[in-house]
């Protein structure tokens, strides 16, 4: 969803981190040197936010007309050593830039500082650091982690989650010192991309890169962001609880801050919480969410979701997850009786029930739950998986469900669906302020199959029209306001309807096909002209099979 100019820039990045990856491939596996230069990108982009602000408080230091005018006459000039010491204990005063969310770097951290460094400690060396303080450093790979550990003490939601391991790296010194100065050239500033944006682009794309190098078949997928978008614009997360319980690198978290950005709403009136099994996508969670200046509860270290939940209180007022599909052997270490299973025991094959009534655990009574599983959860009915499916319809749990169109994943072909629920179908005012009507007895099937474009040979995407199109059909669904069933996109239907159905929950099932149009053709006459048509096709067919067979046998073949 980004223009070309805007791809072409990504692109170009992609390919300056990949020959930065590439500078360590010959020394360390791929676990280690993915790990090296995420570090080392972390702390590049909060250098460069960390320079944007203050160049900002340079320039409203010596603006007159500005609330931070810095009068030069007040000490003894422009010039003067004074003016300039003010100057810069100024500028080290860190409520500057928290007052605009901007993430603070301590001197030793700075990437400047790194830069200037990094082959002067190679062998030792003594660095100042203000203030009349200085540092022995003892390599190149001392510099960074004590660049690591300084962000780490500066900023505590930090603690345990940076990887300080670059002395521990068996590498070449100059090696390392030579990766500082590429990684200098990675630009996180362009004139229309966010720069926290660009960020999320080099983890994903990295955490992609590094997970084929390391061999790893299936694993994570990485939720496409125009469906992360499209749930977040559904379930609206102005305020309350947002959690994730198969969180990847935050996502939903982020989507949900410009959602609410976008929407004039306040990011502090939403609690996030979250979950992820992988140590490494754990860490760059946490960084995602400090560098946004978002508060967060990740738990107190990566765990399995299944037997170590790190929120086991939690409810909480927006569930979303992007989970592993069909993942098998969940189930090690749970025990069947567990007071998740409400609507019954999900099969040890396949974790995609279990996911569901886990998140549905976690759901507050007014709460609702936005979901991605494969197409098999909505007709299943193997190892209980149908009984499950009956008991959450039964219950009046299923809200809307959404049929998504192939090729939307770079790491998996199997079909996607969304599933939304909600503990709460009554008429009530949503977070976003929305009046919803009834919806009790009722679920919309929404079939967007057909929506949007192939962005290139084997991937498909949505544009925001398309995004638009599906909230504005549920959300107009939810308030009774301008809704309509539309054949082939769009039905709501009573539980009866779905019973009927046996409790399948495929779209397909109750939109119908979409009204062909009418060419004012009546239906017998078309009958007669296409079958007119059809048996003068069949005669021609004939005739090139007899011609085709005279060639052959012109040619001493005989068939």
């Amino acid at each position: 969803m980004t223009n070309t100019e805007e791809q072409q820039f990504l692109t170009d990045l992609e390919k300056k981190l990949w020959n930065a990856a590439d500078k360590l491939r010959s020394t360390l596996d791929a676990a280690q040197y993915k790990h090296a230069v995420l570090g080392l990108v972390f702390i590049k982009y909060v250098s460069d936010a960390f320079k944007i602000r203050q160049d900002e408080l340079i320039a409203a230091f010596n603006n007159s007309d500005s609330d931070y005018f810095l009068d030069p006459e007040d000490f003894g000039g422009a010039d003067s050593a004074q003016y300039q010491e003010e100057l810069a204990v100024e500028l080290e005063q860190r409520d500057y830039y928290l007052e605009t969310n901007t993430f603070w770097v301590p001197t030793q951290a700075r990437w400047s500082f790194l830069q200037d460094n990094n082959k002067t400690v190679i062998g030792g060396a003594e660095l100042p650091i203000g203030n009349d303080k200085t540092i022995k450093i003892t390599s190149v790979g001392h510099l960074i982690d004590n660049a690591l550990d300084a962000i780490e003490v500066a900023n505590p939601k930090l603690k345990g989650v940076l990887n300080k391991q670059y002395t521990r790296l068996q590498i070449d010194q100059v090696k390392l010192a030579e990766l500082i100065d590429l990684i200098a050239t990675i630009p996180f500033v362009h004139a229309s991309l966010n720069s926290k944006d660009i960020l999320g682009h080099v983890y994903e794309y990295m955490l992609g890169q590094f997970a084929l190098a390391e061999g790893k078949k299936g694993g994570q997928f990485y939720t496409p962001k125009s469906i992360v978008s499209l749930m977040v614009q559904m379930m609206e997360p102005f305020k309350g609880r947002v959690y994730d319980p198969a969180m990847g690198s935050g996502g939903f978290f982020v989507q949900s801050e410009h959602f609410i950005n976008a929407h004039k709403g306040k990011i502090g009136d939403v609690s996030i919480y979250g979950q992820e099994y992988n140590h490494t996508t754990w860490q760059l969670a946490s960084m995602n969410m400090a560098i946004r200046g978002i508060d967060f509860n990740f738990g107190k270290e990566p765990a399995n979701t299944y037997t170590n939940d790190q929120h086991p209180d939690l409810r909480a007022d927006f569930v979303m997850a992007n989970p592993p599909f069909n993942m098998k052997e969940w189930d090690v270490g749970v025990s069947d009786d567990d007071p998740r299973w409400a609507y019954g025991t999900p099969p040890s094959g396949n974790a995609n029930f279990a996911w569901l009534q886990h998140m549905l655990y976690h759901t507050a009574p007014n709460g609702s739950v936005g979901l991605l599983l494969a197409n098999g959860s909505m007709s299943s009915n193997t190892n209980n998986e149908g009984a499950i499916r009956k008991a959450l319809i039964e219950q009046d749990l299923v809200e809307c469900m959404v049929a998504l169109p192939g090729q939307l994943f770079t790491n998996t072909q199997i079909p996607a669906c969304i599933w939304f629920l909600t503990k709460n179908k009554n008429a009530r005012v949503s977070a976003s302020g929305r009046q919803l009507t009834d919806r009790r007895g009722k679920v919309l099937f929404i079939d967007a199959r057909n929506l949007g474009y192939m962005k290139d040979r084997v991937l498909r995407d949505f544009t925001q029209t398309d995004l638009d199109q599906v909230t504005a059909t549920f959300h107009n669904w939810q308030q009774a306001s301008d809704y309509q069933d539309t054949a082939g996109f769009c039905a709501s239907v009573d539980l009866a309807g779905i019973t009927k159905h046996d409790f399948v929950l495929t779209p397909g099932r109750y939109v119908g096909a979409e009204a062909a149009e009418d060419d004012g053709e009546l239906f017998a006459d078309k009958m007669a002209r296409l079958t007119t048509q059809l048996k003068s096709q069949f005669s021609e067919s004939e005739r090139l099979e007899a011609q085709i067979k005279q060639n052959l046998k012109g040619l001493g073949y005989e068939i």
